[in-house]
C-alpha cells in the first residue's frame, strides 16, 4: 500500500482547521448522536408495519443493533475520530470516493427543507392548546365542522347505530380523526382550491419561528463546546418528556387492552415488517447519512468509541422502542375505539404527529398533555435540524479553507437560503412532495452505506483498518466483527435499497408528474456526485487509467491530525519526513 502526501502531485494538501474546537465532555459526542435518532417521518411512514409486528420489533432492533448499528457507528466514528474531519475531507482515505461526501450534502440540505413541516405542526397544536377548549377536542369541533357533511368523525354520538346500519355493506364506514380534519383546515384555509402553489400564511409563520429559534441558537451557542453542551442538556430534556409522555398514553381509554395484541402478534409477512424496522435503525446515521462522522470528529483522538458505540445504539434503540410503542398504543386506540372495530375504519393520518391530538383530547388535564407532547416533537426536531446544520459547516469548513475566515456569514448565510427554500413546503404541493422524498433517498443511503464498506474494509483493507483502531484505541477489533461488516451487512443493504425502490415505485405511482420531476432533481441527480468526483480525480491525475484509479484509491493525507499522534503513526509505518509532510513510501509486507 502507497500513502502519499498531496504536496507535489497536484492537489492542494489537506490543512486541519485549528479553531475548530473539541466537545466540553466526552459524552457530548454520545448525546448529539442520540439525538439524530429524533427523526419523525420514519416512524409516522412505518408505522403500521411495527403495529403488525408488535413486541417482536423489539427482538429485531436488537439483532440490528448486533450486527448492524454498533459495527457501523464504529466505522463512522473511526473515521472522524482518526482524521479530525467532517465527512468530506475524511474520505481522503480514497480520494476517488471523496463524492460521497458531496452526496451526503445534498442529502442533509435537502431533508432541512422539508423538516421544518415537523416544526411547524407541534406550534401549530401548542399554540391553539392555550385555548379554553381544544379546538380539535370533540367539544371544540362542533364550533368548526358540520357533523352533517359527508364526513363523519369519531366524535359522533350516532356513530354505534350508523355502524349497526353498514354492517350489510362490503365496504368499511370510513371515521374522520377531528385533528386531522383541523391540520386540513388549518392549512386550506388560505389555499386557492386551483392553485397548489399558494402559501399557507399560517405555516408560513410557524417556519419562520423556526428557522429564527435555529438561528438564535448558532447565534448563542456557535462553539463547538457551547454547541455541545446545548445539544446535551435538550437531549437529556427531550427523553424525559417523552418517557412522561409514555407513561400517560399508558393510561388512554381502553386501559391495557393493547398489551395482549401487542404480545401476541400475528404479521402477514414477515419480510415487509421487519425490514421497515432495519429502515428505522438506518437512521442512525442523519437524514444525510454522514453525521456520525462529523460529530466524531471532535472526540479526543484517543476517545473510546468501541464502548461508546454501544452507548449510542442503546440511547438511539430506546428512543425508537419509545415511540414505537407510543405509536403502537395510538393506533391500538383508534383501532379498536369502537365495538364493531372490523366495520369502521378510522382515517389516523400521521398517528404521532397528527392524530396524536385527538387521543390527547380524551385525557383529564387535555390542554397541558397536548402541550407536553408537541413541546417533546418540537424540541426533538430542533435537535435534528440544529446537529445536521452543525456537521454541514463543519465538513465544509473543513473541505474549503476560506469559508472559515467567514463562518458567521456562511452559517447565517446558508441558515437564511434554507428558510426562504423551505417555504415551497407551505404549498399544498409542497406538503404533498415531501412524503415522497423519503423512500427515494433510501436508496442514496443504502448506497453510501456499501460504497462506505467497499472504500474502508476492501480497498483500504482489513488488515490496514484493524491496524489503525489499534493504534488509535489500543485495542483490537475483532476479526468476528469485520467478518459481519463485509459479508453479512452488505447483504442487509441490499436488501432495504431494493424496498427503497419499491416503496419509492410505490409512491410515485400516485403522485404527479411534478413530483416524480422534483425527486428526481432533490434526490436521485445527486447521486451523480459520486461517479462525477471520481471521474475529476481520474482527469486531474497523470499516467495510464489504472495508474490513475491505483494513486485516486491511495489513502491521502491520513494521518493523525495532532502532532505528537502524528509522529508515532509515521514511525510506526516507517514513513519519513520532508518537508514537514509525508513522502511516498511503500508499506513493508
Amino acid at each position: 500500500m502507497v500513502y502519499e502526501t498531496s504536496y507535489g502531485i497536484g492537489p492542494k494538501p489537506f490543512s486541519p482547521d485549528p479553531n475548530r474546537g473539541k466537545w466540553e465532555k466526552p459524552t457530548d459526542y454520545i448525546f448529539a448522536c442520540v439525538g439524530l435518532a429524533l427523526k419523525m417521518e420514519v416512524f409516522d411512514f412505518t408505522y403500521y408495519e411495527h403495529y403488525q409486528l408488535g413486541i417482536l420489533r423489539i427482538l429485531v432492533y436488537f439483532v440490528y443493533m448486533v450486527i448492524y448499528l454498533v459495527p457501523i457507528i464504529f466505522i463512522h466514528s473511526f473515521m472522524g475520530q482518526f482524521s479530525s474531519s467532517g465527512f468530506i475531507s475524511a474520505l481522503r482515505l480514497s480520494p476517488f470516493f471523496k463524492g460521497m461526501g458531496y452526496l451526503s450534502v445534498f442529502l442533509s440540505l435537502s431533508m432541512l427543507i422539508y423538516y421544518s413541516i415537523y416544526a411547524a405542526i407541534p406550534l401549530l397544536f401548542i399554540i391553539n392548546s392555550f385555548r379554553p377548549t381544544l379546538p380539535w377536542s370533540c367539544e371544540g369541533l362542533t364550533a368548526w365542522f358540520n357533523e352533517s357533511s359527508e364526513r363523519s368523525t369519531i366524535c359522533n354520538q350516532s356513530i354505534s347505530r350508523e355502524i349497526l346500519q353498514f354492517q350489510n355493506h362490503t365496504t368499511k364506514m370510513k371515521l374522520q380523526v377531528p385533528s386531522v380534519l383541523y391540520f386540513d383546515k388549518r392549512e386550506n384555509e388560505d389555499f386557492d382550491i386551483n392553485d397548489d402553489y399558494e402559501l399557507s400564511w399560517h405555516f408560513v409563520g410557524f417556519f419562520a419561528l423556526t428557522w429564527a429559534i435555529i438561528a438564535f441558537i448558532f447565534y448563542k451557542f456557535s462553539g463547538t463546546a457551547k454547541f455541545g453542551k446545548f445539544i446535551r442538556y435538550m437531549v437529556i430534556a427531550t427523553l424525559f418528556l417523552l418517557l412522561v409522555c409514555f407513561a400517560r398514553f399508558l393510561f388512554l381509554p381502553g386501559g391495557f387492552s393493547w398489551v395482549n395484541k401487542f404480545t401476541a402478534p400475528k404479521p402477514p409477512d414477515w419480510e415487509d415488517v421487519s425490514v421497515p424496522t432495519f429502515l428505522i435503525a438506518m437512521q442512525a446515521f442523519g437524514a444525510g447519512w454522514g453525521s456520525v462522522i462529523a460529530l466524531s470528529s471532535f472526540n479526543d483522538f484517543k476517545t473510546d468509541i468501541m464502548s461508546y458505540s454501544w452507548f449510542i445504539s442503546l440511547g438511539q434503540t430506546f428512543i425508537f422502542i419509545m415511540f414505537g410503542l407510543v405509536s403502537f398504543m395510538l393506533e391500538h386506540y383508534f383501532t379498536e375505539l369502537f365495538e364493531e372495530s372490523e366495520k369502521t375504519n378510522v382515517i389516523n393520518i400521521w398517528v404521532l404527529i397528527l392524530s396524536s391530538a385527538s387521543a390527547l383530547s380524551t385525557m383529564g388535564w387535555p390542554n397541558m398533555w397536548t402541550i407536553i407532547y408537541y413541546t417533546t416533537i418540537f424540541m426533538g426536531t430542533v435537535i435534528l435540524m440544529t446537529t445536521q446544520i452543525f456537521t454541514v459547516l463543519q465538513s465544509l469548513f473543513d473541505e474549503f479553507e476560506e469559508l472559515r475566515a467567514r463562518k458567521s456569514e456562511t452559517t447565517f448565510g446558508l441558515i437564511g437560503g434554507l428558510a426562504v427554500c423551505s417555504l415551497f413546503f407551505c404549498t399544498n404541493f409542497g406538503i404533498s412532495f415531501f412524503c415522497s422524498f423519503y423512500a427515494d433517498a433510501i436508496f442514496s443511503h443504502n448506497l453510501l452505506h456499501l460504497l462506505l464498506i467497499l472504500v474502508v474494509l476492501w480497498i483500504y483493507g482489513r488488515e490496514r483498518f484493524q491496524r489503525d483502531i489499534e493504534f488509535m484505541l489500543g485495542q483490537p477489533f475483532g476479526s468476528w466483527k469485520v467478518f459481519i461488516l463485509r459479508f453479512i451487512a452488505p447483504i442487509l443493504f441490499l436488501i432495504c435499497m431494493r424496498m427503497g425502490i419499491y416503496w419509492s415505485i410505490w409512491n410515485h405511482f400516485y403522485t404527479t408528474l411534478w413530483t416524480l420531476v422534483m425527486c428526481i432533481i432533490v434526490v436521485w441527480l445527486p447521486n451523480l456526485a459520486i461517479p462525477g468526483y471520481a471521474l475529476y480525480c481520474l482527469a486531474h491525475s497523470t499516467g495510464t487509467v489504472w495508474d490513475r484509479l491505483r494513486r485516486t484509491c491511495r489513502p491521502r493525507d491520513w494521518y493523525p491530525v495532532d502532532m505528537e499522534y502524528r509522529q508515532k503513526y509515521e514511525e510506526g509505518l516507517g514513513i519519513i519526513e520532508t518537508h514537514q509532510l509525508v513522502k511516498v513510501t511503500e508499506e513493508a509486507n
